[in-house]
């Protein structure tokens, strides 16, 4: 079967490199499966789960959001956060989702809540996925 290289960056560091079967990510327009030899592309990501199907099983990355580059042979996956799906705390996860409702639950009418509406998005992204990878662990 044909592979594709693949490379995931956050602003800190990069999280994968390296071939692989087929990639799903979660496009603004819903979830975008990428296989070798796909039509070049560029797509916005929001926040949620990178999928990398390699030889060797499945790679799961958090990202909150971001953008998607599709060339053929290539997948670069840039975003401003990026996690290990190992690495993701479910207790700094709903901490930030505390917050971010109770900010916006405590907003003026002058307030811009776009911010606040993002972050409260990416804390339940997070939320979403750790429970995604225990129900499948438990």
């Amino acid at each position: 079967m044909s592979s594709m290289y693949v490379d995931v960056v956050s602003a800190t560091e990069s999280l994968y490199s390296g071939k692989a079967k087929c990639v799903f990510a979660p496009a603004s327009t819903g979830e975008l499966g990428i296989y070798p030899k796909h039509v070049a592309l560029l797509s916005v990501l929001k926040p949620g789960e990178v999928r990398i199907e390699t030889e060797s099983g499945m790679e799961s990355i958090y990202v909150s959001g971001g953008i998607v580059e599709v060339q053929p042979d290539v997948v670069t996956i840039f975003s401003d956060t990026a996690i290990r799906a190992g690495d993701l705390d479910e207790s700094k996860a709903l901490e930030a989702q505390q917050r971010a409702q109770e900010a916006m639950e405590n907003a003026t009418e002058n307030q811009d809540l776009s911010a606040t509406q993002a972050a409260l998005a990416e804390s339940m992204a997070q939320l979403q996925m750790i429970h995604k990878i225990r129900g499948k662990k438990g």
